[in-house]
């Protein structure tokens, strides 16, 4: 046998060996199951996901059109419901109902693992409420394929999903981000990332990041660089199209200057009772570099006033 046919009998084997794996269960139990999709190259699909497809009464998804194409690619042809943001309040109860009477429903978003920023967790609150057990069919994750695809920390890491789409409230959002210690995760869309980028650029200051555009697709890239760097990259290059994920490396703390103790203590006193404790520690925070929740803990052992 060449090399050809060998592969293609390998392939063949394959093929039949998937599909027996997908219809050799027996009917899963009644209840609701969130099952991950692909986010982009099909073949990424689960056999635990094909099984539960096939199997399932209803399948809920965003855009049928969407889902209709994974189901095809592997002969299934599950029902489909939309169950998305505009009439989710509608459909809930006619899922319930299904529940009820013993259907096994399975909720798909167009990409990823549902309920990671799209709808769905006031179904499976609905659904636990009214007993009915849920499962979870993990998956493929855009979250996770960008975070370890970008070559920074992942021992510690904070999904924040979108940025507000406003400038002020984008701004302030940034500005409490800035103070956690992990990387950054953030979702956005092509139309708004040069502006978002510019946006943490000015919040966050020239820390390590990439941009991961396409994940699993054909035309898959991830960018690196500087903040900075990425956003003038971003508003210097024709428009982008696809699913984006920004992933930022955690700040790096300021080394402070050897400082005084007693000097900071009299100082943080003096702030405390004219300003107040969290003013106090805000504001000795910028003229130190010192951290600004260590000053509060410190403000607080020293005059026990919380305010």
């Amino acid at each position: 046998m060449t090399e050809p046919d060998a592969a293609g009998a390998a392939v063949d084997r394959l093929a039949s060996a998937v599909e027996r794996e997908i219809r050799r269960h027996a009917r899963p139990q009644p209840g609701l199951y969130v099952v991950a999709t692909p986010i982009g190259n099909l073949a990424d699909v689960t056999l635990r996901a094909l099984r539960i497809l096939c199997s399932a009464d209803l399948v809920l998804c965003e855009d049928s059109r969407i889902t209709r194409r994974l189901l095809d690619r592997y002969g299934l042809t599950s029902r489909l419901m939309t169950y998305h943001d505009h009439n989710a309040a509608e459909r809930r109860p006619q899922i319930l109902d299904r529940l009820s009477r013993g259907g096994v429903v399975a909720l798909v978003s167009d990409a990823g693992t549902p309920l990671v920023s799209d709808p769905g967790y006031k179904l499976v609150r609905a659904a636990q409420d009214a007993g009915h057990p849920v499962h979870a069919v993990p998956g493929a994750s855009a979250l996770l394929a960008a975070l370890v695809s970008a070559g920074l920390p992942t021992d510690r890491f904070w999904f924040e999903g979108f940025l507000p789409a406003k400038q002020g409230a984008r701004a302030a959002r940034i500005a409490q981000l800035a103070e956690l210690d992990a990387t950054l995760v953030l979702f956005e869309s092509p139309h708004r990332l040069a502006a978002a980028l510019s946006a943490l650029a000015d919040g966050l200051g020239a820390r390590e990041a990439a941009v991961a555009r396409e994940l699993t697709k054909r035309f898959e890239e991830v960018w690196h660089g500087s903040l900075p760097e990425l956003a003038a990259t971003c508003a210097a290059g024709p428009p982008l199209k696809g699913e984006i994920v920004v992933v930022i490396a955690p700040g790096t703390p300021a080394s402070a200057p050897e400082q005084d103790e007693e000097a900071i203590a009299s100082r943080l006193v003096m702030l405390v009772e004219s300003v107040g404790t969290r003013e106090a520690a805000a504001q000795l925070a910028k003229e130190t570099g010192l951290k600004r929740r260590d000053l509060y803990q410190r403000a607080l052992r020293l005059t026990g006033n919380d305010g």
